[in-house]
């Protein structure tokens, strides 16, 4: 099992706007070929900053998958404008 971590900073004072059009992209999220579950955590100290967390069955099921899918291109549109830059995203094995 495989654990994306993805730092999103957003525009400043888009926040309201984000969440709302982050709920729409979950949705599509959740339809991905090797989506277990995810999680969206707002940060404390710096309010643009998101961390998503995606549990996926294989690497690949992410970076192929679902990053050269349509569902990627309907998820990006939702929540890509809201980008300040482009998300740092990491992959993790879950051992423990």
């Amino acid at each position: 099992m495989i654990l994306e971590i993805a730092t999103i900073d957003i525009h400043v004072g888009k926040n309201g706007e984000f969440e709302q059009q982050l709920e729409k992209a979950q949705v599509v999220l959740r339809q991905a070929k090797g989506y277990i579950e995810h999680q969206f955590q707002h940060c404390v100290e710096m309010p643009n900053r998101y961390v998503l967390l995606i549990r996926w069955e294989t690497l690949e099921d992410h970076t192929i998958g679902f990053r050269e899918s349509a569902l990627f291109v309907q998820w990006r549109g939702f929540i890509g404008s809201y980008f300040a830059q482009p998300p740092v995203v990491q992959h993790f094995i879950l051992k423990f």
